[in-house]
């Protein structure tokens, strides 16, 4: 276990991120050369579907001058894959934020599973459902998917050359809050539908950057989880989607990013999980940097210090045999 606070990069790891934003660059080229590989969850209808499903639709949205491309509707979840020039067997399940009531696909999916290709990985983009655009059980939907998500990829992975035993979940923001729930929950949120519902629905490997956790905590932030839990949720609703409280011996290794001046979703959330990682002997990995803000991704300048946390990401997965040393 470790955790670090961050002010600095020296100049050898400055030259690191600009090798690795040109290999970025590189990777997205190529993937864009070739038609989207897409993955649906669940053979029929998902569970508890209206009879009318979302019918997805691509909006935009501005941050910092930038625009990016959100999803909304999401009626038929699926997974999108983002293959490395050289996979080594590693998978990523990256699941993108949006406060639950949207998705930042590219910003918080695409651009992440491109960052992480020249290193060998194999990214599967989440697209979840949303809680309030007419499911039957809306609190469960996002959990269904990314736990049918997980075992999906377990059960295709030989077929492609992957390794079902290296399957880490990267989560921002709501996706953060989505990824420590797949890391703490012991049982399927729905009832199997096939052969792949067999297996786990855990990952091997979780990474957490500025999550919310914490639901109370949330009642009391910026971003206030209305979407998922409505304007004035019990205790119990509270509680029972608060994942530091589900924290056990069983939750993989854990590697959690956050920045001190994020006005949105405090750092006290990450802070109260890798406390609760603690108090469980589950290893972890803490880095709290003084500036970045909420949504950082992979936006901020090089000279910011929290723009090297791929970088230490990556040193963590080669510790956890996720993937080969540098």
């Amino acid at each position: 276990m470790s955790a670090t606070v961050s002010s600095g990069l020296d100049r050898r790891t400055l030259m690191g991120l600009t090798a690795a934003a040109l290999a970025v660059s590189a990777s997205a080229r190529a993937q864009a050369e070739r038609p989207p590989e897409i993955i649906r969850l669940w053979p029929d209808r998902p569970p508890g579907a209206p009879p009318q499903v979302p019918q997805e639709r691509i909006e935009e949205r501005t941050e910092d001058g930038v625009v990016y491309k959100v999803a909304v509707g999401i009626g038929e979840p699926n997974l999108t894959i983002v293959r490395p020039p050289n996979p080594n067997g590693a998978i990523l399940l990256v699941i993108p934020g949006g406060g639950y009531v949207e998705e930042w696909f590219e910003k918080e999916g695409l651009e992440i599973a491109h960052r992480f290709a020249p290193a060998g990985i194999t990214s599967f983009i989440l697209r979840y459902r949303l809680p309030q655009e007419g499911w039957a059980q809306p609190t469960a939907v996002a959990l269904q998917d990314a736990q049918r998500a997980l075992r999906l990829i377990r059960a295709r992975a030989p077929t492609m050359g992957l390794d079902p035993a290296r399957v880490c979940a990267m989560g921002f923001s709501a996706g953060g809050h989505l990824t420590a729930d797949l890391s703490t929950r012991s049982e399927a949120a729905y009832s199997a539908v096939d052969a792949a519902d067999k297996g786990s629905t855990r990952p091997d490997l979780a990474v957490l950057v500025y999550p919310a956790i914490d639901m109370e905590l949330s009642m009391r932030d910026v971003w206030r989880p209305v979407a998922l839990l409505g304007s004035e949720p019990g205790q119990e609703a509270v509680s029972v989607h608060t994942p530091s409280r589900f924290v056990n011996r069983a939750t993989p290794p854990t590697f959690l990013v956050h920045a001190v001046d994020d006005q949105l979703v405090s750092v006290q959330h990450s802070l109260t999980y890798a406390a609760a990682l603690q108090a469980q002997k589950v290893p972890f990995e803490l880095h709290i940097f003084e500036e970045g803000r909420h949504g950082f991704a992979l936006r901020r300048p090089a000279e910011v210090p929290v723009a090297a946390w791929p970088d230490l990401f990556l040193r963590w997965a080669a510790r956890h045999r996720f993937v080969s040393s540098a």
